[in-house]
């Protein structure tokens, strides 16, 4: 599959598609999370499951407001340590689908500093499941041939860019009690 354009890719979100973009470490799988069927595809194509819940990635903190339960008095703090490749978990919204959380009452969210999933995100105009672009047990692509080879046809967009290939996954925090999940 050849890589896409943002438009294209932005269109295939819109249409509840998946696609596949650079994120920091990794390529990452991404859909509309606010749609049951892309994600259930997204964790199909995963051999994921859905007990394990999914994080989302935005271009900026209000596109997560009705995400994740962010405390008002963290706020400040966050624009200053977003964006970066660290993901807190927070107590999702309560409106926050299961499809998303799995079995967990915390959601995983991170403001991006990659430019391609950044500007996803910003065109897209809302925040997007983010899942390393492989089937699960296998090593995550991290270049667009990679996701290709290991995926392509079962999506609908890649789109082109580049991986810090020194970077590892984001570091996931639980925000409220400062416990590193995985570094």
């Amino acid at each position: 599959m050849p890589t896409t354009s943002l438009d294209s890719a932005v269109h295939c979100l819109q249409q509840n598609g998946l696609i596949a973009y650079p994120t920091e470490a990794v390529f990452g799988l991404g859909c509309n999370p606010n749609n049951e069927s892309a994600v259930q595809r997204l964790l199909a194509l995963k051999q994921r499951s859905a007990d394990k819940g999914l994080l989302l990635i935005a271009a900026n903190i209000e596109q997560l407001l009705d995400w994740a339960n962010i405390p008002a008095e963290s706020l400040t703090s966050l624009r200053h340590q977003w964006p970066a490749s660290t993901t807190y978990l927070f107590n999702a919204s309560a409106n926050v689908p299961r499809w998303i959380t799995g079995t967990h009452a915390k959601i995983a969210v991170r403001v991006t500093t990659h430019p391609v999933a950044a500007a996803l995100c910003q065109r897209f105009g809302g925040a997007l499941v983010s899942t390393s672009a492989n089937i699960s047990g296998q090593l995550p692509a991290r270049t667009a041939t990679e996701v290709a080879h290991q995926l392509g046809a079962q999506l609908d967009a890649i789109m082109p860019g580049e991986c810090d290939p020194n970077a590892k996954p984001s570091t996931i925090i639980d925000f409220a009690s400062g416990a590193i999940i995985r570094q």
